[in-house]
């Protein structure tokens, strides 16, 4: 996830390259990293945590230990942001008592400048603050304002979302191939289509069951796969699927 955010950063020239200290655990990730990246790069993070403005990104299983190793903070209430599942607010400010708290949570199509970013903030927080954290966050995508327990659904459905749209456009590109269609060529037309649907529902204010509706024919060929999704559940595993990643978010916190 911090590589999502970085990258587009660095390359529009967002952040100044010499300003930007990266600490990774291994020296198979940093050997891995540092051709692609014009940062400073390390395995100690003793660097990382003196910057003014730290952005957390390790698993929440992580957090314990990289909060133990966080002896030598820069001195005036440094910002922290963190991209951890479901670690909450109160718990980052008990382990990070010198810095301000914010909770972010990014979407990987930031990499693409096409990214969804809710902000929750802690404690403390200025105002001016907030309007640079989201301002560095705009540049990589859209972002919304929201209490902290509402950041769980929007995880679930805009985090693990890109997972079940890899899923679905996996699955619609072998139909085609299966119903007669070159590879190649269903694999780029499915993310084609979805892009296009997506495009028409955004631009008209359609509702989605509308979309459904202008190409269900009476007896035509939409009906017939409407027919077969409902009769295997694709609408209530969807359903499930987004309540199960905010119950597990809410579980890793």
């Amino acid at each position: 996830m911090a590589r999502a955010l970085l990258q587009p950063l660095l390359s529009d020239g967002l952040l100044d390259p010499g300003r930007v200290r990266a600490a990774v655990a291994t020296q198979a990730s940093l050997e891995r990293l540092r051709p692609l990246h014009p940062i400073e790069l390390s395995c100690d993070p003793a660097r990382a945590w003196a910057s003014d403005v730290v952005l957390l990104a390790v698993k929440p299983q992580q957090l314990e230990a990289v909060a133990a190793g966080c002896t030598a903070p820069a001195p005036g209430q440094p910002l922290l942001i963190s991209v951890l599942a479901g670690v909450r607010l109160e718990r980052l400010q008990a382990l990070f008592p010198a810095h301000r708290c914010i909770r972010a949570v990014p979407n990987t199509p930031c990499l693409v400048r096409q990214g969804l970013t809710a902000l929750a903030w802690g404690p403390g927080v200025e105002a001016a603050q907030q309007r640079w954290v989201a301002s560095l966050f705009a540049a990589v995508g859209r972002v919304v304002e929201l209490s902290e327990p509402q950041l769980d659904p929007f995880l679930a459905l805009t985090s693990s979302g890109p997972a079940m749209v890899g899923l679905m456009l996996e699955a619609l590109a072998d139909g085609a191939v299966s119903a007669g269609m070159p590879r190649a060529l269903a694999l780029e037309l499915a993310p084609a289509m979805l892009r296009g649907s997506c495009a028409l529902v955004e631009q008209e204010a359609l509702h989605p069951s509308a979309l459904k509706d202008m190409v269900m024919s009476p007896a035509g060929t939409t009906a017939a796969a409407v027919r077969v999704l409902e009769r295997a559940g694709l609408r209530s595993a969807l359903l499930e699927a987004v309540v199960a990643a905010s119950e597990r978010s809410r579980e890793l916190g």
